[in-house]
């Protein structure tokens, strides 16, 4: 397995038992903090085009599947460029499965921003489809008032399982799905905890078409037991997670995945301007206080240790 820790920020720095684990199976560090603080929450394509290089395979290298850990999940828009990577390097259409507390389909023009990687993802020639799965949050309260893309969803590039959620208004009609299906101005979900987890995982297997899956976690889906991280969190378990892993493992090749959602103190560079929009965001979308030091390190740990043994021996 070829394993990569991209420092864009502080976060794995804080786990030193995690990184020592990950040196001692093989893991390649590569230090992108600058390059993080002007790419962190959204950036312009110039700015992500220089972590390109960090990214890349070894040029002759053959293609082998990939563990990327990248920190917070303020850089949940890199997974789009490893997905790419992915998507390019092994033969064949490509299923994304995405695991999540929030949906990442918000149109943003000029750029690209940790909430809106997924349309970019979506338009992959080689991409068949993401699976989101796991959302609790209030991004699916008014989707189309916060600038969801639904028109994914409608044409089922996107299917989107919540863990738990009440039906979002919307004003346009959007037809039904096996995720979802339309009552007046209402999409009624699928959800995981309506199913019943084993059911859905039996659901989950029935619903990826192709040999090849690549697998993104961001941990802000995860209950505050199981991860502390810089977002409102969900209420995903992590034994949940390691059995989907499993299970999927075993019916398809992984051919790479990226894990997301340690906690850092948000640093940004750029503009004044630039700098003022980030933090202005943050204020309204995420937690205003920071959370105890010695517990976000010891939880992320032992979450981030049992997501690099399962994904060791998944993709042996």
């Amino acid at each position: 397995m070829n394993t990569l820790l991209l420092h864009l920020d502080d976060a794995l720095h804080l786990q030193p038992t995690f990184v020592d684990a990950a040196l001692s199976v093989g893991a390649r560090e590569v230090d992108e903090r600058r390059c993080g603080s002007a790419v962190r929450l959204w950036s312009r394509r110039e700015s992500l085009d220089l972590l390109k290089p960090s990214i890349a395979r070894p040029a002759g290298a053959p293609a082998s599947p990939r563990l990327c850990f990248l920190g917070s999940g303020d850089f949940h828009h890199v997974s789009a460029m490893l997905i790419a990577e992915a998507a390019e390097s092994f033969d064949g259409p490509l299923t994304i499965i995405h695991i999540d507390n929030h949906p990442d389909w918000v149109n943003f023009d000029n750029g690209l921003h940790c909430g809106s990687w997924v349309n970019e993802v979506a338009e992959h020639p080689n991409v068949q489809k993401i699976i989101t799965l796991g959302v609790c949050s209030d991004d699916l309260q008014s989707p189309e008032r916060k600038g969801a893309n639904l028109g994914n969803l409608a044409n089922g590039k996107v299917e989107l399982y919540p863990y738990d959620r009440l039906p979002s208004r919307v004003k346009r009609a959007y037809g039904e799905s096996v995720s979802y299906t339309q009552a007046s101005n209402h999409l009624i979900w699928s959800t995981m905890k309506k199913m019943g987890l084993a059911a859905f995982r039996e659901h989950l297997l029935s619903r990826i078409f192709t040999s090849n899956v690549y697998i993104t976690i961001d941990k802000d889906c995860l209950s505050l037991d199981d991860a502390i991280t810089n977002w409102d969190q969900g209420r995903l378990r992590l034994s949940t997670i390691l059995e989907l892993l499993s299970d999927i493992a075993t019916r398809h090749r992984i051919v790479g995945a990226d894990v997301i959602g340690d906690y850092s103190t948000p640093v940004y560079s750029g503009t004044l301007l630039t700098r003022l929009l980030k933090q202005g965001e943050i204020l309204i979308d995420q937690p205003l206080r920071a959370p105890d030091a010695v517990m976000t390190r010891d939880r992320n740990t032992i979450t981030n240790l049992a997501l690099l043994r399962s994904f060791s021996d998944i993709l042996s």
